[in-house]
């Protein structure tokens, strides 16, 4: 159609038509985020998405396969190391997460020959959207909201109380491990938005700023997309007015309107 064909011709709607996908799926998972208490499980995967983009250029592969394969073995990892109980869980963390960090940004200090934009890759560059990039968002964001259609009764009851659904008979650990494997692919296709430092912060504020609001799992899975939606274009157009770069901007809009919700609306009821 002539108006869709010209509206992904202009870098600004690319832009926006991509971060609403990315809001589309950042704000179930990130409501997850914050119901379980995971912000530093999100930041450990987003820190290991420069790993995964290092092995992408090695073995040549598109880079959001690299980044989703290498989350998803991280996450495998961190299971296994839970299990083992040798370390507490948020030493595991810390160490996991600041040297896959390490270890990529060394990696690829050794690749003088490929030419890549670190800083876009770290804080994100979202005016640099392309087509083939949005495919990547809609595909991933269908696939997530599929698995959350699919699986959200076990999910939220395994949240809310493990215990009790295991015996229910709802497999937890497999469920954990689904719950890793879409956070992997979010924060691969996240990338290009708000950057491998910043993608936990567009999961976990429009998130929490839904729970001041929600009176439901539900409502506030829906208040937390429409923050979502709302902080991207809010950055947008703050980067457009103001020249300001567009990831971190996202993520100034979404913190103002967490402050601003915080500061003016009382809690809904449980």
């Amino acid at each position: 159609m002539p108006i869709i064909d010209a509206l992904l011709n202009d870098f600004f709607w690319r832009a926006l038509i991509g971060g609403f996908g990315v809001a589309l799926v950042a704000g179930p998972l990130g409501c997850f985020v914050v119901w379980r208490r995971m912000a530093y499980f999100g930041d450990t995967l987003a820190h290991s998405a420069l790993l995964g983009i290092t092995l992408s250029f090695l073995i040549s592969v598109p880079m959001n396969i690299g980044v989703i394969t290498t989350c998803v073995l991280l996450s495998v990892v961190l299971v296994l190391f839970q299990r083992s109980r040798a370390l507490a869980t948020d030493t595991l963390l810390g160490i996991l997460a600041h040297s896959a960090l390490a270890i990529g940004l060394v990696a690829l200090s050794f690749m003088p020959d490929i030419r890549f934009d670190l800083t876009g890759l770290l804080f994100g560059d979202l005016l640099a959207m392309s087509r083939t990039d949005l495919l990547w968002i809609y595909g991933g964001a269908a696939f997530i909201l599929a698995l959350l259609t699919l699986f959200w009764r076990g999910l939220l009851m395994s949240t809310i109380h493990e215990e009790l659904a295991r015996v229910e008979g709802i497999p937890v650990e497999r469920l954990r491990l689904v719950l890793m494997l879409m956070f992997s692919i979010v924060i691969a296709v996240a990338m290009k938005i708000v950057g491998v430092l910043l993608i936990t912060a567009l999961l976990i504020i429009p998130a929490a700023t839904a729970r001041r609001l929600a009176g439901n799992p539900e409502h506030m899975v829906a208040l937390a997309i429409g923050f979502g939606c709302l902080a991207v274009t809010g950055g947008l157009s703050m980067s457009w007015f103001l020249d300001t770069p567009a990831g971190p901007s996202v993520v100034v809009t979404a913190f103002c309107t967490f402050l601003l919700v915080y500061g003016g609306a009382r809690k809904a009821p449980a």
